[in-house]
């Protein structure tokens, strides 16, 4: 059973691999034995969080490329990069995407004045990203007749974010998450069933993992209102994601695709 979670030999990607989630995936890819070749922007700070990752793993197992998930050009140097050190890729992990919490909101919005703008750079990257990262190293796997692509969803995909979280939080007019959070999401899962019966033929499996909520900086009151509504009680912790990234990535699911695997302590359950 250990061999069918084995990724020793293989080649992932993970784009946002500076962000909240990325070094999540990418430590779990690389405890699994999997080399990882990791994409961010160029302007992206390194986080703590992945530099404790590349203290414990040296350039013969992780490399940080800076790309831009909307630019193709740019993706095609990168897979060729990814190519030349590592070889073509067996794992793809979407994760780059913009969120928009309270603390990154300068304004708050009613709902009519939001600014197009701002949708827009969201739908961008959370969606045409995806697709674009996705044709570019999606597709040397294709063609090489194997590999396993693992899209990360949301919970809000499937349901709407409820206001009531963001209440108690000041501002006139008060904090909205913005819909094309939600709406990119979505349209992710959507993707990843389009690209899944594609390239079922060729060997590449294409899923999605939609975290719920996970735990973070955030206030104390949300925390409160928001694990108030998880049947669990509480929000995701880095442990609760590994797991599933692994059963995706590896062998174990080798009959699985086109499908939305949701972890979110039952959020969606009610």
């Amino acid at each position: 059973m250990n061999n069918m979670f084995s990724l020793k030999s293989k080649v992932a990607v993970v784009t946002g691999a500076l962000g909240k989630l990325g070094p999540i995936w990418i430590e779990t890819l690389l405890e699994a034995q999997a080399s990882v070749f990791a994409l961010d922007l160029p302007d992206a700070p390194v986080s703590e969080e992945y530099r404790r990752l590349q203290s414990g793993f040296d350039e013969t197992r992780l490399i940080l490329y800076r790309t831009d998930v909307r630019d193709r050009s740019s993706l095609e140097a990168a897979c060729g990069q990814c190519v030349e050190i590592f070889g073509i890729p067996t794992i793809l992990v979407n994760n780059a995407g913009i969120d928009r919490p309270p603390s990154a909101a300068a304004d708050g919005y009613l709902l009519e004045d939001i600014p197009l703008e701002e949708n827009r750079q969201i739908l961008e990257v959370n969606t045409l990203g995806v697709f674009l990262v996705s044709q570019v190293f999606g597709g040397r796997m294709a063609t090489a007749g194997r590999g396993s692509i693992i899209n990360i969803g949301s919970l809000y995909a499937g349901v709407s974010p409820d206001q009531r979280f963001y209440d108690h939080i000041p501002g006139d007019p008060p904090f909205l998450k913005p819909p094309a959070y939600g709406a990119s999401k979505a349209a992710v899962i959507n993707l990843t069933r389009y690209l899944a019966t594609v390239w079922a033929p060729r060997g590449v499996r294409v899923n999605a993992l939609s975290p719920g909520g996970v735990l973070g900086d955030q206030d104390e009151e949300f925390k409160r209102k928001f694990c108030s509504r998880v049947p669990m009680g509480r929000m995701a912790q880095a442990g609760d994601l590994r797991g599933p990234l692994l059963f995706l990535a590896s062998s174990a699911s080798s009959y699985v695709t086109g499908t939305e695997l949701i972890v979110d302590g039952g959020y969606t359950a009610w």
